[in-house]
């Protein structure tokens, strides 16, 4: 599908003034709420909402409402983007003022990466009670165990595995697992854990969910367990969970659906207050994962949190070649 004149004329007008284009280029790196926006570039709230305006009306960016948060990321597909991917990569990358905004994102998520770690470091002990503040882990735990299926698995990996809960759960239909986390805290408790649980073939590694530096399609089940909503590009993450999931494998994901509890993230470093069905849908799709399971639990309080659960399946490889 081609642009028309007058979509190319929108588009190269939206891109086209010195701002919006350092927006792309921030945007290129990961989703982000308009006030660090505003942070990056220096100005305020009105005038960067202004140009992030123009920029939806053409189609280059999604604006979406998180609790009291708005988000801004690209939009996924399109001509348009097409478009915007070309001139962003033609651009110096040495760019002075480029170069300065990205040196001030980095910033941004440094200090964000920093109390996520000192929150995770202070509560790490504590860290199953504080989940089961908001849901039953039993329910959860029955609705993964059915999602995983009876099957044995060749290789299971858990992302963001915190206290190894999951590896616990799941790691005895394994024949290898792998736990990856960035906090040391986290993977100290882990250890325990399944040492405790007599499981000896589980290993557990300090590792980074967006660089998880595992082989392509190296695990039949691949869990990432309320790890999403504390990340800075959810997205990036799922892509990289659906990356290492092997022909015939599966992935799944547990998180919050959408909800209002801006106390989790001013006292918990939750970072999305949740996920809606479409959104997931659409990024396990451009994983090559479509189809998608799903099962939602209603909380035990009234005030809790509905937990959702995504079970996608990779094709078999005969099926993949024929598609």
């Amino acid at each position: 599908m081609t642009l028309s004149a007058k979509q190319a004329v929108d588009v190269l007008r939206a891109a086209g003034e010195p701002t919006r284009l350092r927006i792309l280029a921030l945007l290129q790196r990961e989703e982000l709420a308009v006030l660090e926006l505003c942070r990056v570039l220096d100005q305020s709230q009105p005038r960067v909402s202004r140009h992030l305006k123009l920029l939806a009306e053409a189609g280059l960016v999604e604006r979406f409402p998180d609790g009291a948060w708005v988000f801004y990321r690209l939009t996924g597909a399109g001509r348009q983007c097409e478009v915007v991917a070309e001139v962003l990569a033609r651009i110096n990358p040495d760019d002075p003022g480029l170069a300065r905004d990205r040196r001030k994102l980095d910033d941004v998520q440094a200090e964000r990466a920093d109390a996520a770690q000192a929150y995770f470091a202070e509560n790490a002990v504590h860290w199953d009670r504080i989940r089961s503040l908001y849901v039953s882990d039993a329910d959860v735990e029955a609705e993964i165990l059915r999602a995983a299926g009876p099957g044995r698995f060749r290789r299971m990996v858990d992302l963001g595995a915190g206290t190894g809960r999951m590896l616990t759960l799941l790691a005895g239909q394994a024949d290898h697992a792998l736990g990856l986390d960035l906090s040391q805290q986290m993977l100290n408790i882990a250890r325990r854990n399944v040492t405790e649980a007599g499981l000896t073939h589980v290993e557990l590694r300090h590792g980074d969910i967006f660089d998880t530096r595992l082989p392509d399609a190296s695990a039949d089940l691949v869990v990432v367990h309320q790890v999403l909503h504390y990340l800075g590009d959810p997205a990036a993450a799922v892509k990289e969970a659906a990356r290492i999931v092997a022909p015939d494998g599966r992935l799944i994901i547990v998180d919050f659906a959408p909800h209002k509890h801006e106390f989790l993230r001013e006292q918990h470093q939750h970072r999305r207050l949740g996920f809606s069905d479409d959104e997931m849908a659409r990024w396990l799709a451009e994983a090559e994962l479509p189809q998608v399971g799903l099962r939602a639990l209603p909380p035990t309080r009234a005030d809790g949190l509905t937990v959702k659960i995504w079970a996608a399946q990779r094709a078999p490889t005969a099926l993949r070649s024929a598609a």
